[in-house]
């Protein structure tokens, strides 16, 4: 094939995680690939930073990586060999209870069921099956909708994922085993009553008995280090302190990769696309925003439930019900005074992210998209009230709302952490509904970003699919 000769083979712009696996992907391929960044640092959600106090590493957005340990385009890549070390936590997750007592994720199905009382086998009988497909039906969940490999083992974990998490918790009789399950549904950022809530709960779960929910050693930046790194290493190049607003800023490539979300793609190349095109992306809605804070500790947070202090993930958020309720209040522009909140407490297993002694903790709840009420004094009533005495732990904060999320990264918009919400009517259809939703009406220019298949988190497979779709288009590789 004779390609016309260009600055670069491909360029990606935006180095999140989707960016990062893109640029990789097309890399090995042999191709020249360019990666721009608008920051002055790589990494999209995955950066660290001192926010508080000198010695306090703090992750600025995600902190714990069930989906990068899973993903499987990150598995193939050497990055232990380019400094990323996980660290695993003796339990994955934790929900507490007002009465003192917590339900746990731990690393054996059955060892998690046996602590649910009346509800072990109904645990162990929707949980094994997905724990037991997974590692053939991830390639299937982790992307575009297609005709899956495994028809079986992907009917078998549809079924009940398609279904709202306020149906499928009614399998479950304890308020044990339904405040676990809301508390990992919630990650949706959604009503529980929407359909589909329940696929990100049996996907986190399944992760969690699987491979754990991991933390990488020095922060969330240590992931996007190592993919930079391995990048680098096999011929990539990476341009930092670039904001692209125009095509024109961009040098001459086949394939141009954008790791951002409908609203900034308009922006930068509507002039480019088709009017249906533009018209579909007008249209793409996003979802409820995140106000997060980060705490500087003199002690480890003191939970009354024993349970939490070995787990590096806690949901904060008592019942189903009271977590259904502030799901539903949020989602119709209202802010919840006992919300769901998740919070990470890194320090606990890894001893670079604090003096000794010392400790760090972040958490964040759900707000309306956009909103500019400042919910800290909220969070901390949450965490102390399961928690007594968290509040003189305290020795600073670092608060961030919408607004301050969406300005450290352009791709949160209004707060929304998931570029768009992700309910059943854009599970299959982000940004658009097309036979391939990575490719633009555009010759050689595409969508990589969590607005596209499978959607948010910290697992590369938005861009490792874009890629092959810009691969197989513009240069003809298939393999």
């Amino acid at each position: 094939m004779h390609l016309e000769k260009r600055d670069y083979d491909a360029v990606i712009v935006g180095s999140g995680p989707n960016g990062l696996a893109a640029a990789i992907l097309m890399q090995q391929k042999g191709l020249s690939v360019l990666l721009i960044e608008g920051k002055s640092t790589i990494g999209g959600g995955l950066r660290s930073a001192r926010l508080t106090l000198s010695g306090y590493m703090h992750d600025i957005c995600s902190a714990v990586h069930p989906l990068a340990i899973a993903s499987p385009f990150f598995q193939t890549l050497p990055l232990s060999a380019h400094g990323l070390e996980y660290i695993y936590p003796e339990v994955a997750a934790a929900h507490p209870f007002d009465n003192g007592t917590a339900a746990i994720l731990k690393g054996s199905v059955e060892e998690t069921a046996g602590l649910l009382g009346a509800d072990e086998n109904a645990y162990v009988k929707l949980i094994k099956p997905v724990v037991k497909d997974w590692p053939a039906i991830a390639p299937d969940i982790l992307g575009p909708l297609h005709y899956p490999k495994h028809p079986l083992a992907m009917a078998r974990f549809g079924l009940p994922a398609l279904t709202s998490a306020a149906h499928l918790v009614k399998r479950f009789e304890t308020p044990e085993a339904r405040g676990l399950f809301a508390g990992m549904a919630a990650h949706a950022i959604q009503p529980l009553s929407n359909l589909a809530t329940s696929a990100i709960a049996l996907v986190l779960m399944a992760n969690g008995h699987l491979k754990g929910w991991p933390i990488p050693k020095g922060g969330s930046n240590q992931i996007a280090n190592a993919l930079a790194s391995y990048f680098l290493s096999i011929g990539g190049k990476i341009e930092t302190n670039t904001q692209i607003t125009s095509l024109q800023q961009l040098p001459y490539a086949h394939a141009v990769l954008f790791d951002v979300t409908p609203r900034q793609l308009l922006k930068i190349a509507g002039h480019r696309f088709s009017s249906i095109y533009k018209w579909q992306l007008e249209r793409y809605r996003y979802g409820m925003g995140v106000f997060k804070i980060d705490w500087a500790l003199d002690a480890q947070i003191p939970f009354k439930a024993a349970g939490c202090h070995k787990a590096g993930t806690i949901h904060i958020g008592n019942t189903f019900e009271e977590i259904t309720d502030g799901e539903k209040q949020i989602w119709q522009g209202k802010h919840s005074e006992k919300p769901y909140v998740l919070l990470a407490q890194p320090s606990i297993f890894d001893p670079t992210r604090a003096p000794e002694g010392k400790h760090t903790a972040w958490a964040y709840c759900h707000v309306p998209n956009g909103s500019k009420k400042d919910m800290a004094a909220i969070i901390e009533n949450q965490v102390e009230r399961f928690a007594p005495g968290f509040k003189d732990t305290i020795l600073a904060r670092h608060k961030m709302n919408t607004a301050q999320m969406e300005h450290y990264n352009p791709n949160y918009i209004g707060g929304d952490i998931n570029g768009g919400v992700i309910d059943l009517g854009q599970l299959f259809t982000r940004p658009v509904l097309r036979w391939s939703p990575y490719k633009t009406s555009a010759k050689g220019i595409y969508i990589c970003s969590s607005s596209t298949p499978p959607g948010g988190g910290v697992h590369g497979m938005c861009g490792y699919h874009a890629a092959r779709r810009a691969l197989k288009d513009s240069f003809g590789i298939t393999d």
